[in-house]
């Protein structure tokens, strides 16, 4: 199946009620037939009827044959830096969520692992950065939110040449335009609150691996069945009713998205625009040729810091309010919001100053966004 159909349809199979809606099994344990018998699902945190089809889909969407829902993007990060030891060393883009950096400098630096931040844009700046050490690399791409774009088939050549993993934050894209398994990541990861939840309603996160039979596979399940981050019942459930959708959400806000960033570059009071759908952009014909769309993030710079704050209260029909990849449009300011405790060394690396806005376009109507965003950069 293509995705559009894979999106509406997924793993479902018809029960003998025919229901087209998957049913939500609340059940914390289950019934065995008889000693040594199982249906398949023995405990809630093991396995979950609606959390496996949800599951089962996402692997299909991202050409992968294993998928884990946990609950939160933050989470499934967690998982795949829990794969390291003591003594390893994980290299990770330059310009990529706050949360990713905290949780690596703050948390997994005490118990002896150590990251190195670079361009992963650069491919010198990669291979420069690796080191016997290296067990994993860990990159946004597009990056957030900067909007960088790295080369996914690349970076995995120069990580597996060494022994490393590599894994690919997939939330900007989502699988509709983005699958970094086929181009050889050996793991995504998804904030599952954003594109694929797409109503600002679900926090959750997802794992995907290519092979379900590998030691990577067998290594992610026994970390999450151990230490329990796993999706409810009732959010797999909201999961997959918004995963029905996905193609045409995301479709309409990268069109609508590609509107706004040419408009803002026409607007004298706007410094830098950075969406990688412009023709101009540096990284334009690698997007191209690894993904099928450029999403629905805008970042941009104006003229002033007090003017960029001064548009977070001006907005109307936009929100100002953090996340993204919902249907309505979200305006965020992230030098103190989602990269507030990013060391100040790679924001000055990245560029990522407080006159930087970040837009997560939805699915209004194009000209009414553009008005608002005319009235907050000229009232």
């Amino acid at each position: 199946m293509n995705d559009d159909s894979i999106e509406v349809h997924g793993a479902h199979v018809y029960d003998a009620t025919g229901a087209i809606s998957e049913p939500i099994y609340l059940s914390a344990t289950y019934r065995h037939p008889g000693f040594r018998q199982s249906t398949g699902y023995d405990y809630g945190r093991c396995a979950n009827p609606t959390r496996a089809v949800l599951e089962k889909t996402l692997a299909m969407l991202e050409r992968g044959e294993r998928a884990w829902g946990v609950a939160s993007g933050m989470a499934a990060v967690n998982i795949v830096l829990m794969l390291l030891a003591p003594g390893d060393h994980v290299v990770f883009g330059s310009d990529l969520y706050g949360g990713t950096v905290r949780l690596a400098n703050e948390v997994y630096r005490r118990y002896g692992i150590e990251a190195s931040y670079v361009d992963t844009s650069r491919l010198d700046c990669v291979e420069a950065a690796l080191r016997p050490e290296t067990k994993l690399v860990f990159i946004e791409t597009p990056s957030n939110p900067m909007m960088l774009v790295s080369d996914i088939g690349a970076i995995a050549a120069l990580a597996h040449a060494r022994g490393a993993l590599l894994a690919v934050d997939n939330t900007f894209l989502s699988p509709h335009f983005q699958k970094p398994l086929t181009l050889g990541a050996d793991i995504v990861v998804h904030s599952g609150t954003k594109y694929l939840c797409g109503h600002n309603d679900v926090i959750a996160g997802f794992l995907v691996v290519r092979e379900a039979a590998s030691e990577l596979a067998q290594r992610i399940d026994r970390l999450i069945v151990s230490s329990g981050p796993m999706l409810s019942s009732m959010d797999a459930w909201l999961m997959l009713r918004s995963l029905k959708t996905l193609g045409v959400r995301v479709e309409r806000q990268a069109a609508n998205a590609l509107a706004i960033a040419s408009w803002l570059r026409t607007q004298p009071r706007v410094q830098a625009v950075y969406y990688p759908g412009l023709p101009d952009h540096p990284d334009h014909a690698l997007q191209e040729r690894q993904a099928t769309g450029s999403g629905g993030m805008v970042s941009f710079k104006v003229e002033s810091a007090a003017l960029a704050q001064a548009m977070l209260g001006r907005v109307s029909l936009i929100s100002f309010a953090e996340s993204l990849g919902g249907v309505e449009t979200l305006l965020t300011y992230p030098r103190v919001q989602t990269h507030a405790e990013m060391p100040a060394e790679l924001l000055r690396e990245t560029g990522l100053d407080d006159t930087l806005l970040r837009l997560s376009v939805g699915i209004e109507d194009v000209q009414d966004l553009i008005s608002d965003l005319d009235r907050a950069l000229h009232a």
